[in-house]
């Protein structure tokens, strides 16, 4: 799930932490605004305040959200405009604790609830100075380009917006490197495993011709040439390429020197005391390390099991190592190049789509498509994700997969894949969140708690049985894998960052435990190796939506509605766990 992954990424540890970590908040709406008093009022006004702010402090996710008012800048990232947000986000918890909850209607007290809950989490990371690690192989300003693909260029405004952007950049730039000399001071440095990865990244951003840059992209779309595009090759040539050349030698002489020699937290300042609240915050529970290492075990326990009785059913003779070696090199199991690949998943898409009527009585209206990862991120990124559709529906939510090396690209992970990173997984829950105009803008735009966004995700691929999705014991096998990976974060995440496993033992656990191929996985583990915790919040939020429905089913028996089961998980838009289970159970 890319852009869902990334925002969050940017509120624990990037750049842009304290900007993007704070409420993106508008004024309620319709008929639940609730009580037009003095109260409900203020708290508007706040959250109106609050979301203008975070569109001006991070104009990338502005634009990305379709709000192009910004659109001319990069978002200052500073340490001065660090502190500035900081102090602004202390103020704004401040302010909202003010209004008095009583006199809130339960639509408004709700809103207000979760912009505390928000601030209060930003707040309590502001301790392990998260914003000095804003890059790492995954996201950063070495892919800074990917926004093109993001922003309307139909215009001339919309070219000299760009042409801005690109003459800003070498600041942008300044700006980052003091964030990580910062770091490099401080001790706060990625692992190095994974920091060898961004090198190439840099150099594939050093071109000597400025066409070929992939800034230069939305020019490469036009017919002829003209003043726009003779500006943009210039400022390529003279600011763009030479800020990636300071990088590539900050990078080589001062960063990767400077980076840890193992993968865990726990080698950072504070890291135990930084993984633990990492953990708490990604799953919005109160779950201790330790714990989360206990449920992964008892999963992957549990998964084991399955995964044999659907081995069997392939007719398949061999134990489940070898199954899982089949299952990674028989040629039957992979398309021959990226193009077949692609087509593939669209037409799975295709076909999954008119499925979602039997479980659900809304869908969006906004459309999906699916597109590929884009080359140059593409060896060092995982399987897939999803970036969220422009708010003011002017770009289509999208399934990005990764198409490098499709003999690593398994056929019977597809069907899980997509049921997870688009239907009934993340593009039909971000866009219905997206598209109920009674909820506060930070509840509909805003990438939301990852326990309830990849839980539903994860839970999502559980509904390919109900929807009839899965053509084959392969098939199911693929989510059973799918699911396993899940529930082996928990063991390896916790692993790596708590109990200080191996970088080898992690990688070695994963293969054990799942039919995934060697390059996937040693992916995952560098992924979680810079993401200390988001890892976790997957199968933690599944099992309790799985958890919630169960007591849903028991409660009502055969007047159990799976449909109406739906409506109330989703219709509040993104929610801590224990607000969940509240507003799930406390339905009559």
């Amino acid at each position: 799930m890319r852009l869902v992954a990334l925002l969050v990424s940017i509120c624990l540890g990037s750049a842009t932490s304290v900007a993007a970590c704070g409420p993106r908040a508008a004024p309620s709406q319709g008929s639940g605004a609730g009580i037009e008093g003095s109260a409900s009022s203020a708290l508007r006004a706040l959250f109106d305040e609050a979301w203008e702010h975070t569109l001006r402090e991070d104009p990338v996710w502005a634009s990305e959200l379709g709000d192009l008012r910004y659109a001319d800048r990069w978002p200052d990232v500073s340490l001065p405009a660090v502190e500035k947000r900081r102090a602004y986000d202390r103020a704004l918890l401040e302010r909202v604790s003010r209004i008095p909850r009583t006199q809130l209607s339960k639509h408004d007290a709700l809103s207000a609830d979760l912009f505390r809950y928000e601030l209060e989490t930003s707040i309590a990371t502001q301790r392990f100075e998260l914003h000095l690690f804003p890059m790492n192989q995954r996201i950063g300003i070495q892919t800074a380009d990917e926004l093109t693909d993001a922003l309307p260029f139909e215009t001339d405004a919309h070219f000299a917006a760009w042409n801005a952007r690109l003459r800003a950049f070498p600041t942008y730039m300044t700006q980052t490197i003091a964030l990580l000399d910062e770091g490099i001071r401080t001790g706060r440095t990625h692992p190095r495993v994974a920091m060898d990865r961004v090198v190439g990244q840099i150099e594939k951003q050093i071109v000597t011709d400025p066409a070929s840059s992939p800034f230069y992209a939305p020019y490469a779309k036009r017919p002829r040439e003209d003043a726009r595009a003779t500006e943009a090759r210039q400022l390529i040539a003279s600011g763009v390429v030479p800020a990636f050349e300071r990088l590539r030698l900050f990078w080589r002489d001062r960063y990767l020197p400077a980076c840890k020699g193992e993968v865990g937290a726990w080698q950072l300042p504070d890291g135990a005391a930084m993984y633990a609240q990492r953990v708490r915050a990604y799953t919005t529970t109160t779950l201790a390390p330790d714990a989360v290492h206990a449920i992964g075990l008892r999963e992957v326990a549990r998964i084991r099991r399955e995964m044999e009785q659907v081995k069997e059913a392939t007719g398949f003779h061999g134990t489940l190592a070898e199954f899982f070696q089949f299952l990674r090199t028989d040629p039957k199991f992979f398309h021959a190049d990226g193009e077949a690949l692609l087509v593939a998943y669209r037409a799975l898409a295709k076909r999954i789509d008119p499925l979602l009527t039997k479980a659900f009585r809304r869908l969006p209206r906004q459309p999906y498509g699916v597109q590929a990862i884009p080359d140059n991120v593409a060896p060092d990124t995982t399987t897939a994700y999803y970036r969220v559709g422009a708010a003011d529906g002017s770009r289509a939510g999208t399934f990005f997969v990764n198409l490098y090396r499709p003999s690593s690209r398994p056929t019977w992970e597809m069907t899980a894949l997509t049921l997870h990173e688009a239907v009934p997984g993340h593009h039909l829950q971000i866009a219905l969140a997206a598209e109920e105009e009674d909820l506060p803008k930070f509840r509909r735009h805003a990438p939301g708690y990852d326990a309830f966004v990849e839980g539903w995700a994860l839970y999502a691929e559980s509904l390919g049985e109900e929807l009839g999705a899965y053509a084959s014991p392969y098939d199911k096998f693929g989510k059973l894998t799918y699911e396993m990976w899940r529930a082996v974060r928990l063991v390896v995440d916790t692993g790596i960052h708590h109990l200080r496993w191996s970088r080898q033992r992690a990688i070695d656990f994963f293969l054990e435990n799942t039919a995934k191929t060697e390059l996937d996985v040693t992916n995952e583990v560098d992924r979680y190796a810079v993401w200390p915790g988001q890892a976790l919040a997957y199968k933690i939020g599944e099992l309790r939506i799985k958890e919630l429905r169960a007591k849903r089913e028991a409660a009502l028996g055969p007047r159990f509605d799976l449909r109406a089961f739906h409506d109330a998980v989703l219709r509040n838009g993104p929610l801590p766990l224990d607000v969940l289970e509240r507003e799930v159970l406390g339905e009559r």
